[in-house]
C-alpha cells in the first residue's frame, strides 16, 4: 500500500513553524558511560552527604527547537562529541566541590599532590550539577546550531532511586 500525501498541506523544514510547534529530541549518557566522580555537600551537616561520597552519574539531556533543519532533525546527535567529551573532563573520576566549601583548601592540597581531580563548581548537590551541566551545555548547542536548538531540560541521576532535573522556560508561558 501506497500513502499519498498532498504537498500543499506541508510546509518548509527550514521555516519556523508559527504555531507554537517544538520538536524536541532526548540524549542519554546512561550509568555506564563511565561518569564515576564524588560529591561533598558541606551544608548537610545534618546528613552523611557531607562526607566525600561517589556516584556513576548519568546525564539525559532534551533538546528542543521550533524548526527542524535540512535533515528534518531537531539535532544531529552526532554533533554531540564535544558534549560528550566536556562530560567525561568534568565528571571521569573526579572529585566536586563547592567554591564556598570551607574545606576547599584542603581539596585544592590533595589535588596538588595528584590524589585527585579536583573541579570546584558554584555550589554542589545534584539539582546545583543538572543547573551547572544546563548552563555550559547549552552555550555549546547554541553555537552549534547558530541558536536554532536549545536545551529544555537536564536530569542528572545519581543511581536508579534518585535524579534532579534542571529546566528553565524559553519563552514568558510555560509549554502546556
Amino acid at each position: 500500500m501506497t500513502a499519498v500525501f498532498d504537498k500543499m498541506q506541508l510546509k518548509s523544514v527550514s521555516q519556523p513553524s508559527g504555531t507554537g510547534v517544538l520538536y524536541r529530541s532526548t540524549k542519554l549518557y546512561d550509568h555506564n558511560e563511565g561518569l564515576s566522580c564524588c560529591f561533598r555537600q558541606w551544608r548537610a551537616d545534618h546528613s552523611h552527604c557531607q562526607q566525600v561520597h561517589g556516584y556513576a552519574l548519568a546525564f539525559r539531556f532534551v533538546f528542543a527547537t521550533d524548526r527542524l533543519d535540512d535533515n528534518n532533525w531537531c539535532l544531529d546527535f552526532g554533533n554531540l562529541k564535544e558534549v560528550r567529551a566536556w562530560l567525561h573532563e568534568m565528571f571521569d573520576h573526579t572529585v566536586l566541590v563547592a567554591a564556598d566549601d570551607p574545606q576547599l583548601c584542603a581539596f585544592e592540597n590533595m589535588a596538588e599532590l595528584g590524589l585527585m581531580n579536583l573541579r570546584i563548581l558554584p555550589a554542589v548537590g545534584c539539582e546545583e550539577v543538572a543547573r551547572f551541566v544546563f548552563n555550559q551545555v547549552g552555550k555549546m548547542v547554541k553555537a552549534d546550531t547558530d541558536g536554532r536548538v536549545w536545551v529544555e531540560s537536564v536530569e542528572v541521576r545519581e543511581h536508579s532511586g534518585n535524579s534532579a532535573i534542571y529546566q528553565e522556560y524559553r519563552h514568558a508561558e510555560p509549554p502546556i
